[in-house]
């Protein structure tokens, strides 16, 4: 079964995947709560009942930057991007999980108490019924991913064109990559363009990540990193 995510507004969407493309459309933005011009790069709080993402000002950012904030109804979303290097996933074990695509995110939703798998589609981001006896052995091989924080933070998992490539990442980030292949995919195989913004989208997310281990460890994550990164991806 699948169905579409009541996720980011499109709007909020579409002004995700302007980040890093080659010429993005100049969009004033302003603060979801109090009005405030905000730059580009921001934090954003995610409303829990309807998650749609909204963006903050550093100031009201703050006032969420507690556990308790909120009312339990707004969570600020964390700004931590790792790149899980020595990541454990069968290609049988990737089978089971049943996505029929080759990108999909994964996080704990607090709201129906289970982990969720979506994949971003020219659709949006729609959900794939997810093996949660196969998700369980998943974790267990890969111990960081109990380190996820409920619903703003997911795995993001990269195997298009022969890649392999594993993220714990902001929620938001997974859906600026649902945006960007909502909004650029073309015909049957999406065409030259939104492949070139995808690697983009990676590009600049490795920039932004530092190296785990699937313990959750840096000291061997950082010298696995250092190696060249032909050793640590297989580019389509």
């Amino acid at each position: 079964m699948r169905r579409r995510a009541p996720a980011a507004a499109s709007p909020r969407l579409r002004r995700l995947a302007q980040r890093g493309a080659r010429q993005p459309e100049v969009q004033e933005e302003r603060c979801d709560l109090c009005g405030t011009e905000i730059p580009e790069e921001h934090r954003h709080l995610l409303d829990l009942e309807s998650r749609q993402l909204l963006c903050a000002c550093q100031p009201c950012s703050l006032l969420f930057d507690r556990a308790a904030a909120g009312g339990g109804h707004f969570r600020l979303i964390p700004d931590r991007r790792l790149e899980i290097v020595d990541f454990e996933l069968a290609d049988a074990d990737w089978d089971e999980l049943s996505i029929p695509v080759e990108m999909a995110f994964f996080f704990h939703s607090s709201g129906s108490e289970r982990v969720q798998a979506f994949y971003p589609s020219p659709l949006g981001a729609t959900e794939s019924a997810l093996d949660l006896e196969a998700w369980e052995r998943i974790e267990d091989t890969n111990p960081v991913l109990t380190q996820m924080e409920p619903d703003t933070e997911a795995l993001l998992v990269n195997r298009a064109r022969g890649a392999r490539r594993y993220w714990l990442v902001p929620i938001d980030e997974c859906y600026g990559l649902v945006g960007l292949i909502r909004t650029r995919w073309k015909g049957l195989s999406g065409g030259k363009e939104v492949w070139t913004e995808i690697d983009r989208f990676f590009d600049e997310l490795d920039r932004r990540s530092r190296p785990v281990t699937r313990e959750g460890t840096r000291k061997q994550a950082i010298a696995a990193a250092a190696a060249p990164a032909a050793q640590r991806r297989v580019d389509g």
